[in-house]
């Protein structure tokens, strides 16, 4: 491959490194997919070597894990802070909703509202409504620091494999 045409190829996918890295910020955006699709893309681009390999497989778990992890924390979050099961659940497909119809900020405000309103509706209790919609938007904090952390690593990983590829 050209020297021009690598460097081309490693300037675009690493902007769509960041583009998924800070994307991260909104939470039902799949920031880390897109860095993964991104570095499978350099992959197919450029060849997998055996170092290319192995760092792709744990960019590929990581990538799994992170994509986890998010809802895990913010739905824990939220039954720490009292949400039924059921709320959480709502929650979920309105965050997602919120973020389809209204991108990229309908699922942040979404999804903690459906948490506050589905919540004081349940239980005729402001306070306790605002613990659980508390919960969820602590969760969704832990969940952006691991998952931001979990994306810098990836392209650690992938600059290590551009580097040494």
């Amino acid at each position: 491959m050209p020297h021009w045409l690598e460097t081309t190829v490693i300037v675009l996918v690493q902007i769509f490194v960041l583009i998924g890295l800070f994307g991260l910020i909104v939470p039902i955006f799949p920031g880390l997919v897109i860095m993964w699709l991104a570095i499978l893309g350099y992959g197919i681009a450029t060849g997998f070597s055996t170092l290319g390999i192995i760092l792709f497989v744990i960019i590929t778990i990581l990538m799994i894990i992170g994509s986890w992890i998010d809802n895990i924390m913010m739905g824990a979050g939220a039954r720490k802070g009292g949400a039924a099961w059921l709320t959480i659940l709502i929650a979920l497909v309105a965050g997602i909703a919120g973020t389809i119809l209204v991108p990229p900020i309908g699922g942040i405000i979404a999804a903690p509202l459906s948490i506050f309103l589905l919540e004081w509706l349940r239980m005729k209790d402001a306070k306790k409504a605002w613990r659980a919609f508390a919960g969820l938007t602590t969760g969704w904090g832990l969940s952006f620091v691991t998952r931001f952390g979990i994306g810098v690593v990836m392209m650690l990983l992938w600059w290590l494999w551009v580097w040494k590829g």
